[in-house]
């Protein structure tokens, strides 16, 4: 199915100066007419300036939105009331050069924390780019806000005679709660801002909630989410059409879903996708806290990077992750496989002791691009699952360095 983004959305990507490289660091994304909006953000407690902007532009204009600006190599994170004006000032030269009425433009930011934006390469960027956006230029767009990323992140959907396309961006600092990094979702559905926001809350939950590359949350995590109607169906302005809003939600979640992993996969110094599942645990909330301390253990990361079936690490994350654990009833397989092609399961451990299988065809499965770790607690129905990756000689390399 040809790449075709939902009616009525325009895209720009350009250079503006704020990245040392010179490449390009901004972006526009800009609807013909206003959208109903929904946004998750950040739960760190240094929120940057643009998180604080959307969060108080959307609660107050949840049916007004037009666009978004959004710039890379500068967060404007921890840059107190001055960094909350820039923020504002950026969304009101976006809505300038747009002609759009104010406080309908959000702003999103990433980079480095700590720097003011640099508001006069912006307003010439926001200039230039409003002169370029297209209805094709969503991948300028997003090649504009990557930072990290080796490759920009986009996917589309079709459902019930509506589109949808998003864009995130995201290879490092990657350990969401409520959402991950920074991704512009937009749709030519009709869809009411509180059904909006109830899907997006949910599809987030099951998709940007369940990655981590390093266990550090971001001050910047936004998912933007606009939908402005223009295809006239599905219209999910009220919760009679339950089918449409069934299929919508499920678009909706495939589509962060693979965003989401799509992070994973271009993880700063990844050399290895790694789906981390975790059953019969007394709670979903228990299997999910085991899954993301496995997902997030330095020595199973490690572990896997190496390609040692050091599967002891990965018990013994479950072990202090705060979840209820029966030793005698723990079990744990692994398996190998590329995407969609997972080889036949290789029990680990049954009993919470090892059972007599072949190094060598465990330290085979470890060896793969693609790696499936299952933990069975065998206490009850609760499940979780967590994408995650290895973690390299590069991703030290990458962050040592990153400033300079």
């Amino acid at each position: 199915m040809p790449q075709q983004p939902p009616l009525g959305f325009t895209f720009a990507g350009v250079a503006c100066g704020i990245k040392k490289t010179g490449a390009a660091d901004l972006a526009l994304t800009v609807s013909d007419r206003p959208c109903t909006a929904a946004a998750v953000f950040t739960q760190n407690k240094f929120p940057a300036a643009p998180v604080l902007y959307d969060r108080a532009l959307v609660a107050e204009n949840a049916a007004g939105l037009r666009g978004v600006a959004i710039n890379a190599g500068c967060a404007n994170a921890c840059t107190g009331e001055a960094g909350l004006a820039d923020a504002a000032e950026m969304a009101a030269l976006a809505e300038a050069a747009l002609s759009l009425p104010p406080r309908s433009c959000a702003v999103m930011s990433t980079g480095v924390i700590g720097p003011r934006l640099p508001l006069d390469k912006l307003a010439a960027g926001v200039r230039a780019a409003a002169g370029q956006l297209s209805a094709s230029g969503w991948d300028a767009a997003s090649r504009a806000i990557m930072t990290t990323d080796t490759k920009p992140k986009v996917a589309f959907r079709q459902v019930g005679g509506a589109r949808l396309f998003g864009m995130c961006k995201g290879a490092g600092m990657i350990h969401p709660n409520m959402a991950t990094m920074l991704s512009a979702i937009v749709t030519d559905a009709a869809v009411a801002p509180d059904v909006l926001a109830e899907m997006l809350r949910r599809a987030v939950d099951v998709s940007f909630n369940c990655i981590s590359v390093d266990g550090d949350m971001s001050t910047n995590d936004t998912v933007l989410l606009l939908a402005n109607g223009a295809a006239g169906a599905p219209d999910l302005r009220g919760f009679g059409n339950h089918e449409g809003l069934a299929a919508f939600a499920s678009a909706l979640t495939s589509l962060c879903t693979d965003l989401a992993q799509q992070i994973v996969r271009d993880g700063e110094g990844a050399t290895k996708f790694i789906t981390v599942r975790v059953e019969g645990a007394a709670s979903d909330a228990d299997a999910r806290g085991a899954a993301k301390a496995v997902a997030n253990s330095p020595l199973v990361k490690t572990a896997f990077y190496g390609g040692d079936a050091n599967w002891g690490r990965i018990l013994a994350a479950v072990g202090y992750s705060g979840a209820m654990v029966e030793p005698t009833r723990a079990e744990l397989w692994v398996a190998g496989g590329s995407r969609g092609e997972v080889t036949s399961p290789l029990q680990l451990v049954s009993g919470g002791q090892p059972l007599p299988y072949a190094e060598a065809a465990a330290t085979a499965i470890f060896a793969e691009r693609e790696i499936t770790v299952t933990v069975n607690l065998g206490l009850d129905m609760g499940q979780a699952i967590m994408w995650t990756c290895d973690l390299s000689h590069e991703y030290v390399d990458i962050n040592g360095h990153y400033r300079t």
